[in-house]
């Protein structure tokens, strides 16, 4: 039997009800469909065994899904309930249409890079994850710098002293890379993006790079001792002096139902505002 695993966002009322919904209507197609609530964090990740994934939410819903659905290789059709929805851009009239069409097989399914980084502290990996839209180093508490340097392959990006670092796919160049003054990057391209967050230069600017080289980060001693790496927003860990992060193109990729290029222009200019004229 074909298996469906529904991810409600429980901060969503509307979701909670239309994912009930759903998996009555894949009752009828003889299709198997489960529930699992989530609410913004989870360390579960309860796709095995399962054909396709809906997600009923916004962009956050989709990242939890698409680290624990890459590595099983298990198709996710992204139900739009957020704000922006530039992954998730199935809109909430059209469920019923996509399911269909990705049944029957009409439907383009993206590959989207992911990005993959472990912590190394005294030759010892203690930490290892992957992102969908970004990794991110920062003082656990606002309007505090940090000390880091940066190595792409063999070759120094230099010392800085930042707010933070932020460390985005393609994907994920529209998020919280975008509101530190990061590119746009269209997300078929295949590139890591650094952006350093409220840099202490005037010369600082934001990189995009090839992702055929490992990016390394060390964490430097400063006055603010919490330091953190962030991943994807969703997973929060303790950084010290001395640990070494390291980050590289995943070898598994996301996949994106519907997610098509015209989708994420549009987005770009509904929700961005982004048309290139003087009203923009």
């Amino acid at each position: 039997m074909v298996r469906c695993l529904i991810i409600v966002n429980t901060y969503k009322e509307e979701s909670q009800k239309m994912g009930s919904e759903i998996k009555e209507y894949l009752k009828t197609l003889g299709i198997q469909g489960d529930i699992f609530l989530f609410n913004g964090f989870s360390e579960q990740y309860p796709f095995s065994g399962y054909d396709f994934v809906i997600t009923l939410g916004g962009d956050g819903t989709v990242l939890f899904a698409a680290r624990g659905c890459a590595p099983e290789g298990i198709p996710i059709i992204p139900v739009n309930f957020g704000t922006f929805g530039f992954i998730a851009s199935v809109q909430k009239n059209e469920w019923k249409k996509h399911i269909h069409d990705f049944l029957d097989g009409k439907l383009l399914i993206v590959h989207r890079s992911m990005i993959q980084s472990e912590i190394i502290r005294g030759d010892v990996r203690r930490f290892s994850a992957t992102s969908l839209n970004d990794v991110v180093i920062s003082a656990k508490n606002s309007a505090h710098t940090i000390n880091f340097e940066v190595d792409y392959g063999k070759t120094p990006l230099g010392r800085f002293v930042a707010d933070g670092i932020i460390l985005s796919t393609s994907t994920g160049s529209t998020a919280y890379s975008a509101s530190a003054g990061g590119p746009i990057i269209d997300p078929y391209i295949d590139a890591i993006c650094l952006t350093l967050i409220n840099p202490f230069s005037l010369s600082s600017r934001p990189l995009i790079l090839s992702p055929e080289c490992e990016l390394s980060v060390e964490i430097l001693p400063s006055r603010v001792s919490d330091v953190i790496i962030t991943v994807d927003g969703q997973i929060p860990t303790d950084l010290h002096v001395g640990d070494i992060i390291k980050i590289r193109q995943a070898k598994d990729k996301a996949l994106l139902v519907g997610c098509t290029q015209e989708k994420f222009y549009k987005a770009l200019r509904q929700k961005l505002n982004w048309s290139g004229g003087p009203n923009a």
